[in-house]
């Protein structure tokens, strides 16, 4: 059944706590992709929201492919980077629904609510032996790394286990430019990352492996109002 993000229709396996703070250096953000073999991606950094007194990231991102449309907004806390909760608006071909997540760092849970109609149709709650992260933050949190060297790895909870290591650095061209990029993969293998080595840490490219295998491969980074020396 529903493995939170294992579950998902892409499985953007996104975030690590091993890095410094999620902090908003990179507000104003966006970035877009091209997911193959169709379909688009919208990445976009909010900064700070005020979310019952409490100030909490918050980052968009929207996967469109033939018909799949899914909106999501992800709370994050700004110290940690661990997901708070996620809002997310799913439109397929011929139906709506609605998910929430509610993730508690304390507990090692996570709720998932399915609403279809403003109804609450299914709830799946899961537990970890620590904190569960959240899938779409992994790369924009890997970036945060600091003094990376082959062979650095971490572990992380999807509620599932992997371990994502460095594997290598390489060079690879992507949107008509060639970049050096730290390769990271998941144990066990489920995707590839490639972010950029340069100061502005883009995720490159993430492939998803498996029976619904998928590649995300940039077409345009805008870094707006980011402190772009202190992305390292």
């Amino acid at each position: 059944m529903m493995r939170a993000r294992c579950g998902k229709f892409f499985l953007l396996l996104f975030l690590c706590a091993a890095c410094t703070a999620f902090s908003s250096e990179y507000k104003g953000e966006e970035i877009t992709y091209a997911i193959s073999p169709i379909g688009r991606a919208e990445y976009r950094d909010l900064g700070l929201v005020d979310v019952d007194g409490r100030k909490i990231s918050l980052i968009t991102f929207r996967t469109v492919v033939p018909g799949f449309n899914d909106l999501e907004k992800i709370y994050a806390d700004p110290q940690t980077g661990l997901p708070v909760r996620v809002e997310r608006d799913i439109s397929w071909a011929f139906s709506k629904e609605n998910l929430t997540e509610e993730y508690s760092a304390a507990d090692h849970t996570l709720v998932i609510k399915k609403f279809i109609g403003g109804k609450q149709v299914k709830e799946y709650r899961f537990k970890a032996d620590g904190p569960i992260h959240n899938a779409v933050l992994l790369p924009f949190y890997l970036r945060r790394v600091e003094n990376l060297a082959v062979g650095w790895n971490y572990e992380i909870r999807l509620p599932d286990v992997f371990k994502v290591s460095l594997a290598s650095v390489d060079e690879i061209e992507v949107s008509g430019k060639k970049y050096k990029a730290y390769h990271f993969v998941s144990e066990p293998r489920k995707f590839e990352i490639w972010i950029s080595s340069d100061a502005a840490r883009v995720p490159l490219v993430i492939k998803g492996m498996g029976g619904l295998g998928y590649t995300l491969r940039m077409k345009s980074h805008v870094l707006a109002g980011a402190d772009q020396a202190g992305a390292k």
